[in-house]
């Protein structure tokens, strides 16, 4: 029993890690999104972001994710390195990636461009089963422990893998719309030594448009504030996610932030309609961009404790800006 029960925990385990890691603040750290956003201040800027969620289970996950770009005035093109590292408590499961990141911008009418790019990684996943002890290492008549196994269910330790993706971005000096694909060369990540597991496409489209709210008003709180609406479709072999929301920016200093997170394809009748609603706030400092979020689960699950997520930026020579502003991509 306790052989099956490890079985399913294993299986189930690496069924849920071929899921790509979603961050709740994308929008506020959109290098998550799309590698199209490499370089996009014409200036360099870095920052990283902290995951941590089901913090009241055996089950804590934790995700961080740290970032580095430029940008090439003279080419019109960006390039940048980002590290994901991902660990679960309960099963020892690790996973490491870092992908270097290449983009260019082209002027496309007066006021939008288009930004292409593609992005190279390598990753590595890793179950630590050498903690493991299976039936067969066991000799009752000996102290003795066999240091090898045939069960079938023994997998390897790690798994090595390239992977690849492409991006596109459409952008004025208010708004942006891009659609993400990851994973085109559809890699191997089977933990068994013979396996064959391709990783699904990750299919994402997202959009961040400016809502003309403020237009009619005659005073400074016209030009301190805007409002704008967000979207983000997801998906990945059977899983599917919309996330739906807005985000308030007073003066390009404080930004407050509302998302709710849809399953739109039901793959079972009983899937909540509603998975989740996330708010987040950011601020701006001397170059630097802090912001915090919290995702609150709206399912039937136990008490998870929610998802936190803490994140710093710096951006570079952020003056820069200021002389041809609609060339940059506006994100906070």
């Amino acid at each position: 029993m306790k052989k099956l029960l490890l079985i399913f925990a294993l299986v189930f385990g690496i069924k849920l890690s071929a899921q790509d890691v979603i961050f709740s603040q994308n929008f506020l750290v959109p290098e998550t999104l799309s590698s199209s956003f490499t370089g996009a201040i014409r200036s360099s800027k870095m920052g990283s972001l902290h995951k941590s969620q089901w913090r009241n289970t055996g089950f804590k996950t934790r995700t961080n994710y740290v970032y580095f770009d430029t940008w090439f005035e003279g080419y019109k093109t960006g390039l940048g390195v980002n590290f994901l590292n991902h660990t679960e408590s309960a099963s020892t499961y690790t996973f490491n990636q870092v992908n270097l990141n290449y983009a260019m911008a082209f002027q496309i009418s007066n006021t939008w461009f288009f930004r292409p790019s593609i992005s190279a990684g390598f990753g590595m996943k890793n179950y630590g089963f050498q903690n493991l002890l299976l039936e067969d290492q066991i000799n009752a008549n000996s102290p003795i422990i066999n240091t090898t196994s045939i069960d079938p269910f023994l997998l390897r330790e790690e798994r090595k893998f390239f992977d690849f993706n492409a991006s596109i971005l459409f952008n004025n000096q208010d708004s942006w719309l891009g659609v993400t694909i990851k994973h085109l060369n559809k890699p191997n990540i089977s933990l068994s030594e013979n396996g064959n597991v391709p990783l699904d496409l990750f299919i994402s489209a997202h959009s961040k448009y400016l809502i003309p709210i403020f237009d009619n008003y005659r005073n400074d709180f016209k030009g301190m504030s805007k409002l704008y609406f967000l979207a983000n479709f997801m998906m990945q072999g059977k899983v599917n996610r919309l996330d739906l929301g807005t985000q308030y920016i007073i003066d390009d200093q404080f930004s407050l932030g509302i998302l709710v997170s849809t399953i739109p394809l039901k793959n079972v009748e009983e899937a909540s309609t509603i998975s989740s609603i996330s708010s987040f706030a950011s601020v701006k400092w001397m170059g630097f961009r802090f912001g915090y979020s919290y995702d609150m689960n709206t399912t039937k699950l136990f008490n998870t404790g929610g998802i936190h997520e803490f994140s710093v930026a710096y951006d570079f020579n952020i003056n820069i800006r200021e002389l041809d502003r609609y060339k940059c991509i506006p994100f906070f």
